[in-house]
């Protein structure tokens, strides 16, 4: 019989709360968070916030379409030879990816409940540096001749 003594787990360790503690950035101020972070009462209403197009269902469906249609435009450069329209794509689409990807991280790891405008700086950093890799991205288009051209030549060195 499976006991979970034998694993080292005593049934008090699984009644105590968890004791993991929350992510705290070091350097960054955190804006005081009420007891339990609970604001109001157990009776007050929900009020669920508005729908926004941007940060719901449509957001992540188009983060796995562009997920997915990374997967044929990386190997198509290889098997067809570089297109401009294909490279492109590439480079926007992967571009789009780094940034959604970035901003995910920024949501979950400094939330603007606890960093307040810490958060709206780490966002408007994201954007600025993604603002200067599509100024990159046009640069490498128009003068090296694509991503493709460029990773084949460093394949190649």
């Amino acid at each position: 019989m499976f006991s979970l003594t034998r694993v080292g787990l005593h049934s008090k360790a699984l009644l105590r709360p968890s004791l993991a503690r929350a992510i705290t950035i070091p350097g960054l101020p955190q804006v005081p968070q009420p007891p339990g972070n609970i604001i109001g009462t157990v009776n007050d209403a929900y009020v669920p916030p508005p729908p926004h197009k941007l940060e719901g269902s449509i957001h992540w469906t188009s983060e796995r379409i562009v997920s997915v249609g990374l997967v044929p435009l990386t190997l198509a450069p290889f098997l067809t030879g570089a297109s401009t329209i294909v490279d492109s794509t590439l480079s926007a689409l992967l571009l789009y990816h780094c940034y959604a990807g970035f901003q995910s991280c920024i949501t979950d790891y400094i939330p603007s409940r606890t960093y307040g405008k810490y958060h709206n700086y780490a966002n408007y950093l994201l954007l600025f540096g993604t603002g200067v890799a599509g100024y990159g991205i046009y640069d490498i288009e128009t003068r090296e001749g694509g991503l493709g051209k460029v990773v084949s030549k460093v394949w190649k060195a």
